[in-house]
Parts: structure tokens; sequence; C-alpha cells
């Protein structure tokens, strides 16, 4: 046991040298001067050194890379500087054009829906996107099709993976039946289906149904822009995917996915060719990153404010600052509100929901803060269950064609332990009460009938609760919500349909819409500011550091291991939290690669 202790402080105290060692490199990039850019050049946007993230925060590589000198760092890069840079550079004489390498884009489906739309944008000022693609995959290819051209490689081993959208759902019910685990999950709502692969091994019809209408609803919208700028038929597009006719590159070049084919010394002369240089060592490049550090500068002369107030994560309980912790963030809206230079807020929502107890206290000072200050919400790729609860009585509400929201459905689950800890573990468990169900949350005990109908009460109580405060908040009738509800999960396409949105919109556009709402609809005349503050480098890790690992349980090293370990966790979070056994949450969590 000591010697056990005595290697985990030493192996802590490595990764500790070897974070502070990063952090120093941190600061001393930091502390370097702003990019000097040439005075006419390229920018290079490079998706494989790049994610497109909420807000711009430190490359975060793994321990294992800087332990072993491998792996890359990839540079966070957050949505609206991004679009700030790609609007700045349409007019700034210095960019000739944008060439991009989107091998490797992968990241949220509406973020991405953004970032290619500012790509988009760029091209109204009369300068060129390019594009040069060698093993394109969904992602890439959609980001790639907004080009004025897009060239690939001619080498056979380019082959490509476009094949559309999907998602797949994960059923652990035979594994669980194994492990002696019995999940008692209580909910409201048909489509409700988070918790649902805990109790099934199959999805129910409504589920199959919901998420094969928003895998529809998704892939359309993708569909139609990639269609509009290749001009093609969206049946031409779907054609070439089902009936996988693009393999080799020869293939994307016949059907009109790309427009010529070369390799990378005929790329480099391409290149020079269309900036008017003699050669491609005489071309001026810069990146994004460099460009945004060098150009994109907030406002603070400007007396006036604009809070972006960004909900990026899984809402739960406690301080937390990885995702969206209930305590932490009311305090992060109660200083925005105390800020009287502060005259708007846009309310960036990108959370799949989680704690309904949490949700309702964001969503208790949302409403304090929107007593006082125009409050806009924007979506991005998720604003749903429990992020829909915290929003939804926002003053207007923009989301993306690919947003999921929705889902206003609550559940809750409780797993009964005792065949594990009996027939598995060999262990006996005797409990002495007070009262007859003080050990109803113990997980070693299923639920006796009146229990559920207790926890039955409470979720059909707050699920009345979560549908009257979207119909107050979207001016609606209860019964209206309640026939849209029922736990289903809305592609923002449809969500406007159904009035849960008001308006298909970027982050821009809602900033736009905020700026006007405060009474000056220039947003140059506005100082953005962003809450929370994105952590530095050192107090991530520190963070990271500082939560607990996953439980060690008899079960370790067995195929059964991480699944106990995860029940073991989660008994220990209901153990120090009886209240967080209720979610208003989405079932899934869906990247585009």
């Amino acid at each position: 046991m000591v010697l056990a202790v005595i290697c985990g402080l030493f192996i802590a105290g490595i990764i500790c040298f070897i974070l502070g060692i990063g952090f120093v490199s941190s600061l001393a990039a930091a502390g370097s001067s702003t990019p000097v850019l040439p005075k006419s050049g390229v920018m290079v946007i490079d998706m494989s050194k790049i994610n497109i993230t909420e807000q711009s925060t430190p490359a975060s590589p793994d321990v294992m890379s800087l332990v072993t000198g491998g792996g890359s760092m990839m540079e966070n890069i957050g949505l609206w500087k991004a679009v700030q840079a790609i609007n700045k550079a349409a007019g700034d004489p210095a960019v000739k054009y944008i060439f991009v390498k989107p091998d490797g884009a992968s990241g949220g489906l509406a973020s991405l829906q953004e970032f290619r739309k500012s790509l988009a944008n760029f091209r109204l000022s009369g300068k060129p996107v390019i594009s040069y693609i060698e093993t394109p995959t969904t992602a890439s290819y959609y980001l790639a099709s907004v080009s004025d051209k897009i060239y690939m490689t001619s080498y056979q081993g380019g082959s490509s993976m476009i094949n559309g959208i999907g998602s797949r759902l994960v059923f652990y019910k035979d594994l669980l039946d194994k492990l002696g685990v019995n999940v008692q999950l209580i909910r409201h709502g048909k489509y409700k289906s988070a918790g649902e692969g805990y109790i099934k091994n199959a999805p129910s019809p409504e589920n199959l149904e919901q998420t094969q209408a928003m895998i529809d609803a998704v892939w359309g919208s993708y569909a139609a822009e990639i269609a509009e700028s290749r001009g093609m038929s969206v049946d031409a597009l779907n054609a070439a995917i089902d009936e996988l006719k693009l393999n080799m590159p020869e293939d994307l070049l016949r059907e009109g996915f790309v427009d010529e084919l070369m390799d990378r010394t005929a790329l480099e002369n391409k290149l020079a060719d269309l900036a008017v240089v003699e050669s491609f060592d005489k071309l001026k490049t810069f990146t994004l990153s460099e460009y945004i550090t060098a150009k994109v500068q907030a406002n603070v002369k400007a007396k006036k404010k604009i809070a972006i107030l960004y909900a990026d994560g899984e809402i739960i309980e406690g301080e937390g600052k990885q995702n969206v912790a209930g305590e932490y963030f009311t305090r992060v809206i109660a200083k925005v509100r105390a800020d009287s230079t502060i005259k708007a807020v846009l309310f960036r929502v990108n959370s799949p929901g989680g704690s309904v107890l949490a949700s309702e206290r964001i969503k208790n000072g949302i409403d304090l803060l929107s007593k006082e200050k125009p409050v806009i919400a924007s979506y991005g790729d998720y604003a749903a269950s429990g992020g829909y609860w915290i929003s939804n009585n926002c003053e207007k509400i923009f989301s993306d064609a690919a947003t999921l929201t929705g889902s206003i459905g609550v559940f809750g689950m409780i797993p009964d332990l005792s065949k594990t800890i009996k027939d598995i573990a060999h262990v006996n468990i005797v409990s002495v009460s007070s009262n007859k169900h003080t050990d109803m949350q113990s997980f070693f005990r299923p639920l006796d009938k009146d229990e559920q109908d207790y926890m039955q009460a409470s979720i059909e109580d707050i699920y009345t609760r979560f549908v009257n405060i979207v119909a107050e908040g979207r001016d609606l009738q209860p019964d209206f919500v309640d026939s849209i509800a029922q736990g289903r999960v809305w592609a923002g396409s449809d969500a406007i349909k159904i009035g849960l949105v008001d308006e298909i919109g970027t982050l821009e556009d809602a900033l736009k819409w905020t700026a006007a709402a405060a009474g000056d609809a220039d947003l140059a005349a506005w100082n953005i500011v962003e809450y929370p503050k994105p952590q530095s480098e050192m107090e991530r890790m520190m963070e990271m550091l500082g939560q607990k690992t996953p439980s060690e349980n008899i079960f370790s090293g067995t195929p059964f291991g991480d699944t106990a370990g995860m029940l073991l966790d989660w008994y220990d979070r209901i153990k120090n939290n009886p209240s967080d056994v209720v979610f208003a949450r989405i079932p899934y969590v869906i990247d585009i690669k």
C-alpha cells in the first residue's frame, strides 16, 4: 500500500513537472511579439491542426505526447474569433485568397456549418477560396465544397470516405444482465431515450423514428449546401454516395466533386499563379491563428459592452469549470448582471443538458438577467433538454439548421446492484434503517412499487414544469408543447417550423441582432467580452489533476471492469448528492468526421 502511494506521488510529480514545462512554454509563447504578417500573402487554414470550438483555449496535447515527444498540438480556435478573422480578411487587400487544407476536419455539426458559412461570405468579396484534398471524409469534403476550386491529389492512395452522417446507438442491457445489474429507468416522454441503452438491447420504435428524422434533417441541410456549391442536384449527390461511386481520385473528378487532380508540385505552381508570384518559394503565407493574433482585437476603447455568455458542455451540479456547473455558472451570470457597462447579452448555448436542479438554478439566473438587459440566445451544436430549459425564455432564439434542440423530457435512473453484489461479488449487505424507505437509493435493492410511484410522481411534476416553462417562454399553449415534447430531439431546420426557435442564423447573425436590441446595430461600436473567462492551460491542468479517477473495484481487470467502475462512480455521485438522479439530457452527442 505504502509503495503504491509513493509510486502514485512519483508519477503525479512527473506529470506536474511535464505540465509545468508546457505551462512555461505557453507563457513564453504568450509573451512573444505579435506575428508580423507579410505585406501581401495567402491565409492557410489547415484543419488537421486546429479545432473550431466555442471559445479559444490554449493548445492541449495529451500527457503521453509530451512525454514521448510525439503527437501534435491541436489549437482550439473560438468560432467567433475565426469568423471575425475571415470577415476582416475579406476586406484586407493584403490577403490575396484563402487556401484550405480540409483533411482532418471534424467537430460539431453546427459549428462546422457556421465556419463554412464564413468562408462562403469571404467569397462574396471577390477573392477566392481554394481547397486541396487527399483523403476526403464527409466533414472535410463538406468544408471543401464551399471553395471556388477543389483540387485533389492524383496519387492512387487518395481514396474517399464521403459517406454521409450517422449516429450509433449503444445498448448495454445484455452486458448489465451478465453483471447482474438492473437499471431502473423512470421517465416521461415516449421519445426520451437517454437511459434507454441501459434497459434495452435495441432501440424503441420512437427512438429509432426520432433519430432517423434528426439524421435526415441534418444531412438534408448539409447535402443541399454541397449540391448548391458544386452545381449538382441533391439526388445526384446522394446517388454518388449510396452507389459507392466515390472511391479513387478519378471517381471524384468524373462525378464533379473536384475540379482537377494534381500532385504537390503542380499544386504549388497553381498556388503561386493564383497569388501572381514567380514561384512557390516566393509565396508568403500565414495561418488563421496568426491572423487572429495580429488582426482580431477587442474594441477595448468602447465604453459599452456586449457580453457573450457561453454555456458550453454538460449541465452539472457544483463548481467545476470544465462543463456548465450550476453554482459556478450562476455566479458568472450574476457578475454579468451587475456590470453596468454590459448593455446586452448573447447567451450562446452548446449543451446537451444534464442535471435538472442545475438547469433550474441557471434558468433563474438568466430570468433575473433578462429583467435588466436584453438576452438573445444563439444555439451551437446542441441546445437540448437542459440546454433548452435554461434558454427558451430569451428574447429571441437563433439556431443553426444542424443544431439539435428540443428534447423536452425528463428521466431518472437508479441501478439495482443487489444481484451483482450477491451472485458475483459474493457479498451480503444488510440494511439497518430508521424508516421504511431510507435506503431506496442505496443501489443495493430494487425499488418497491411505492418507491417507483414516488419517483414517477417527481418525474411527472418536473416534466409538467418543463412544458409550462417552454409554453411561457415561447408563447405557446401547453398542450401543443406537450405534443412536440415527450423528449423528442429536433434539428434546428425542423425546430423553427414548430416554434422552438425563431430564426436560422449564425453566432454572427445573433450578435448583430443583440447589438441592435441594445441600441446600436454597428458591431464595431461595441466591446464584445466573453464569459466565463477561458481557463489558462495551468488552470485546466490543475483542475484535471484534482478530478477523481475512475473507481477501483473488485471487477478491475475483468471484461466488466470499466462498466462496474462507471456504476460505482455513479453510486458515489448519488450518495454525495441524492438529488442528482433526475436528468434533462439528450441521449447522444454527435460529431462529424
